[in-house]
């Protein structure tokens, strides 16, 4: 059964975010992730984290003005300046939190603009370059267009082309199964071909990003299928509860974990 890690940006929401760790632990989960720390200092979560003997999984390199609607400044040219910055702002929480993946978001741009392609590949290396002194890998995410109207990177094929052609040994792949279904669907199949570049797995429920195991897709076939391919990284638990958090966790013993 894959090491699931819980998602305290979706997930314990009943709890202030400082006390999620403590919540995550007494649901029996050792590792966490969320979308963004800043909100916080460095020393603030990494000392929630050693507190609770938790492992940070992973969590989201700076988007620009989030709540504006912004999902990432990796792809907009005209944005560099603030990307490089942010690269080191995630640097610092990287080291004073342990966590050996960042999830570099590429922003909403046209992804047939060959001016963002650029900016896009030239931004990836630049963090690649950056996390590399840190021993510390930066992943892609396809995210799906439906979510997120506009996202430039839209679609696996691509990621993985990317991946593949700029060689670099600290870059992988995001796969969120969500995100996946909703743009090809063919899960298993996608997990076997990708699962060499592929960094971390992420899940939800498909259509509603509720629960595993209570959708569309047999979310425990999935888990098993990781299992047969030998994948040893996290499963990020990036779902929305339907209701309380507590109530919803019988899904892992449905998925077959102890």
């Amino acid at each position: 059964m894959p090491h699931f890690a819980a998602n305290l940006t979706m997930m314990f929401n009943e709890w202030p975010f400082l006390d999620r760790f403590r919540a995550a632990v007494d649901a029996g989960f050792d590792a966490v992730e969320f979308l963004f720390p800043y909100e916080f200092a460095p020393e603030v979560i990494a000392e929630r984290l050693s507190r609770h003997r938790l492992t940070q999984a992973l969590f989201n390199c700076p988007p620009g003005d989030w709540e504006g609607g912004e999902r990432g400044l990796a792809a907009l040219p005209e944005r560099r300046a603030e990307f490089e910055a942010s690269i080191e702002t995630a640097l610092a929480y990287a080291r004073a939190t342990g966590v050996g993946q960042l999830h570099l978001m590429a922003g909403i741009a046209p992804a047939q603009d060959p001016r963002a392609m650029a900016a896009y590949e030239s931004a990836v290396l630049h963090a690649c370059d950056r996390a590399d002194e840190d021993n510390i890998d930066i992943l892609l995410e396809p995210i799906n267009p439906r979510d997120v109207p506009g996202y430039f990177l839209n679609d696996f094929d691509v990621a993985a082309a990317l991946i593949r052609r700029l060689d670099r040994p600290n870059l992988k792949l995001q796969f969120d199964i969500y995100h996946r279904q909703i743009i090809h669907g063919d899960v298993v199949r996608g997990l076997e071909a990708l699962l060499p570049i592929t960094g971390h797995v992420q899940v939800a429920s498909v259509p509603h990003r509720h629960e595993p195991c209570s959708g569309e897709l047999d979310d425990a076939y999935v888990f098993r299928a990781l299992d047969r391919l030998g994948y040893g990284g996290f499963v990020g638990c990036e779902y929305r509860p339907k209701g309380k958090t507590l109530d919803g966790l019988g899904w892992l013993q449905a998925a077959g974990a102890p």
